[in-house]
C-alpha cells in the first residue's frame, strides 16, 4: 500500500512527535537491515573517500563544525 506525502499532519506535530514518528520509521526500517545490500556505487565511493584521507587530499571534521558550516552555506 502506498500512502499520500501528506499522510502525516507535519505542520500540526510538535518537534517531539516529529522526532517520535522518525524514531518508529527509522526502527522498522533497520528491522531487517542485513537483508540490506549497499548499492555497489556505496562501496567505490567508501573506497575513494579512504585514499582521498591517506594522501591529504581530505580530512576529518568533528561533528559540531560540520553542522555549523552546513548551517552558514543554507543562510
Amino acid at each position: 500500500m502506498i500512502y499520500p506525502m501528506n499522510a502525516l499532519p507535519l505542520a500540526q506535530m510538535s518537534r517531539a512527535e516529529k522526532l517520535m514518528a522518525l524514531e518508529a520509521l527509522w526502527d522498522d526500517l533497520t528491522r531487517d537491515g542485513e537483508k540490506f545490500e549497499s548499492p555497489e556505487w556505496h562501496h567505490e565511493e567508501l573506497v575513494a573517500t579512504e585514499e582521498r584521507v591517506k594522501s591529504g587530499q581530505e580530512q576529518f571534521v568533528d561533528w559540531e563544525s560540520a553542522k555549523n558550516k552546513l548551517r552558514k552555506q543554507s543562510k
